[in-house]
C-alpha cells in the first residue's frame, strides 16, 4: 500500500497499464516534459516518451480524437488527454457517429479508448464546466467519475481495459486533494458498478464527483439530529447501477440526487427517473436533485459557493424529502 493523491493513484494505474499492454499509447497537449495538464501524467515521458507511447500533441481536439478513435478501430487502446470539459464539446461529432461502431458492425470494429477531462470548481480557479451529460446521451460510451484515490486507479485501469469508449472525468479540487490507502497491486474496480460509502436507513444521498465527500459530511451533520443518510457514489454515470440504487432506495424509501453539472438535462434526471419508473413502490417521499442552476459557472467565488451545492443545501434537500409538505 502507499498514500497517494487522487491524481497520483491515476497515473500509477496508467503506469501500470503502458507496463501490462503495449498496445496502449498516450496522446494530448503538454503530455510531455511539462507533466500534463495539472500534472496528470506526471513521470510519464521519462519512460514511454522516447518510446514513441506518449504524444505531445498540438492543440487540435477534433485531430487527437479523429487518431485515437482511428487507432483504436485497428487494434490499438489509446488513453488521450483534452484538458478541460468544455473543450470536448469539440469532438461530440465523433463521439455520436462512432462510440456505437462495436454494435454497427457486429464486433468486426471495436473502439477502445479513455478520453480524459478535468471538470469542476477549484483553487485553479478556471473552466470549471461539466458537460458529461452530453456523452451520457451518446449510445456506446461509458461515462465514469471517480470520487476517491483508491477508485480512480481501479476505474482508470478498468476503463482502459474497456472495449468501449469511456468518457473518464477528473475533478479537479480532488485530483490533489487528501490522500489515501492504495494497493501497488493489480486491480480494478468493474464499470457500471456504484459503491455505498455510507450505510443508513432514513434516506438516500445519491451522488458522484466532488459531491461525494459533501454528501458525506452533510450525513454525519444529520446523524446529530437522529437522521441516518445512505451515500451512494455512483462512479460510473453511465451505464447506472440500477440495482444498487434501487436497493437503497427500497431501504430507505426515499432519495436525494446531488450533482455539480447544471440541474437541466443534467444526468442526475436519469437517475431520478429511474427511481420514478422502477422505483416508486418504494418512496415514502418525493425525489429531490440539488444541482446549480442553469445559468453560466460565476467567477466570482462568491457567487461560486452559492451557485455550487454544498452541505446546507443537501441537508435543506434532505429534509424536503423527510418532510410531508415541501420546504420553503
Amino acid at each position: 500500500m502507499a498514500r497517494m493523491t487522487l491524481v497520483e493513484a491515476i497515473v500509477a494505474g496508467l503506469r501500470e497499464e503502458l507496463e501490462r499492454d503495449p498496445s496502449i499509447f498516450m496522446m494530448g497537449q503538454d503530455i510531455g516534459p511539462m507533466g500534463g495538464p495539472l500534472q496528470s501524467f506526471r513521470g510519464l515521458w521519462d519512460t514511454y516518451g522516447p518510446t514513441g507511447r506518449m504524444i505531445d500533441a498540438p492543440i487540435s481536439e477534433e485531430a487527437i480524437t479523429a487518431v485515437c478513435f482511428g487507432a483504436a478501430m485497428a487494434g490499438k487502446r489509446p488513453v488521450f488527454e483534452l484538458m478541460f470539459s468544455e473543450f470536448t464539446t469539440l469532438v461530440m461529432g465523433l463521439f455520436a457517429s462512432e462510440a456505437g461502431i462495436a454494435y454497427k458492425t457486429d464486433g468486426v470494429l471495436k473502439a477502445p479508448l479513455v478520453m480524459r477531462t478535468k471538470v469542476g470548481i477549484s483553487p485553479h480557479r478556471g473552466h470549471p464546466e461539466d458537460f458529461h451529460s452530453f456523452f451520457v446521451h451518446c449510445p456506446g460510451v461509458k461515462v465514469v467519475m471517480p470520487a476517491t484515490p483508491y477508485d480512480a486507479k481501479g476505474l482508470m485501469k478498468a476503463a482502459i481495459r474497456d472495449d468501449n469508449p469511456v468518457v473518464f472525468l477528473e475533478h479537479m479540487s480532488l485530483l490533489h486533494g487528501r490522500k489515501e490507502e492504495v494497493p501497488e497491486t493489480d486491480y480494478t474496480i468493474e464499470l457500471g458498478k456504484a459503491d455505498v460509502k455510507r450505510s443508513g436507513r432514513d434516506v438516500t444521498i445519491i451522488a458522484y464527483g466532488l459531491m461525494v465527500s459533501r454528501a458525506l459530511n452533510a450525513a454525519s451533520m444529520l446523524a446529530r439530529e437522529g437522521v441516518e443518510a445512505e451515500v451512494v457514489d455512483l462512479r460510473t454515470i453511465s451505464p447506472l447501477d440500477r440495482t444498487t440504487i434501487l436497493a437503497s432506495v427500497e431501504k430507505t424509501g426515499r432519495a436525494v440526487i446531488v450533482h455539480e453539472t447544471w440541474k437541466t438535462g443534467g444526468s442526475g434526471g436519469e437517475v431520478a427517473a429511474l427511481i420514478a419508473e422502477e422505483g416508486f413502490p418504494f418512496l415514502r417521499g418525493p425525489v429531490v436533485r440539488i444541482a446549480p442552476p442553469h445559468l453560466p459557472v460565476p467567477f466570482s467565488l462568491p457567487l461560486e459557493k452559492a451557485f455550487i451545492p454544498d452541505e446546507a443545501q443537501i441537508i435543506h434537500g434532505v429534509r424536503k424529502a423527510l418532510a410531508p409538505t415541501p420546504v420553503s
